[in-house]
């Protein structure tokens, strides 16, 4: 059970027969319909955030860190494409996530995810079938922790995975924050036309949201473009992230996990091309 992490009198996702859990899915749903992102506040209640800060604390030295250049999609240049292209369009990346396999069955940010309860929370908030939810399969990213320091942050891009969970455990001092434009892309449309427009500066349809400690955030980064603006002050930004995918199986790609990662494992060569679409990443 999770009631020294969860605030479950609020967030009552032990209790799916309840009609308080059946009103929290009918909220969630109506949020996640009007701009594919939905948030609740103090999912983790004090006692709870303290640990999962001590955990975040103790790992966050083996975050990887990486500084360099990337596209919107974390792959590589395409010079058959024209110079204004978004493929084509790099930017400074500077971040650090301290992968998957760093996180036992006994700490708290995978007993979260590992919760009984939780994933079909999730699929039911995203009104998703069964046959096409599923824990991610990969072996460094399916829990991980996101840590930005001073003055870095993630610029453009959009997600592999259809639905991100995260989970906020400790904000910066400034700065940080979430930026996204929902549904810019689909299955079928890349829309390079619209991501150009962002990358040019273009705020039509950009959000803004500010994270606070303990609050989950669903949210369908698969298909919108999104930006964490860089962090002021000495204190560590720490989200926790848990990811879901629609396809069984399915891992993090060749490129993009040793962009983020710094290692590559058998199981991702194995599993290269898993995917239900053919977007670029």
């Amino acid at each position: 059970m999770l009631q020294d992490l969860v605030d479950l009198g609020r967030y009552p996702i032990d209790r799916p027969d309840s009609w308080a859990y059946a009103q929290l899915i009918k909220d969630l749903r109506r949020e996640l319909d009007l701009d594919g992102c939905a948030v609740l506040p103090g999912f983790a209640h004090k006692d709870g955030l303290a640990l999962l800060l001590e955990e975040a604390d103790a790992v966050a030295p083996k975050a990887h860190r990486s500084y360099n250049r990337t596209n919107a999609y974390f792959t590589q240049d395409d010079p058959k494409l024209g110079i204004g292209h978004p493929v084509r369009r790099f930017y400074d990346r500077s971040n650090a996530f301290v992968p998957a396999d760093n996180f036992p069955k006994s700490g708290p940010l995978r007993r979260i995810y590992e919760f009984d309860g939780f994933m079909p929370f999730i699929r039911e908030a995203l009104d998703e079938p069964e046959d096409r939810f599923f824990r991610y399969d990969d072996p460094l990213a399916d829990v991980i922790i996101n840590v930005v320091e001073e003055g870095q942050g993630f610029p453009w891009h959009f997600d592999t995975n259809n639905y991100t969970v995260t989970l906020a455990i400790q904000n910066g001092e400034a700065g940080g924050a979430f930026e996204y434009v929902p549904d810019l892309r689909s299955a079928e449309d890349e829309n390079f036309n619209a991501v150009t427009a962002v990358l040019d500066g273009s705020m039509i349809g950009v959000r803004q949201l500010d994270l606070q400690p303990g609050d989950l955030q669903i949210f369908k980064g698969r298909y919108a473009l999104h930006r964490v603006a860089p962090v002021e002050g000495g204190k560590k930004r720490y989200v926790g992230i848990f990811s879901f995918v629609e396809t069984e199986g399915m891992c993090g790609g060749v490129e993009r996990t040793r962009q983020l990662y710094g290692r590559v494992l058998p199981h991702h060569y194995e599993r290269e091309g898993l995917r239900a679409d053919q977007l670029l990443d």
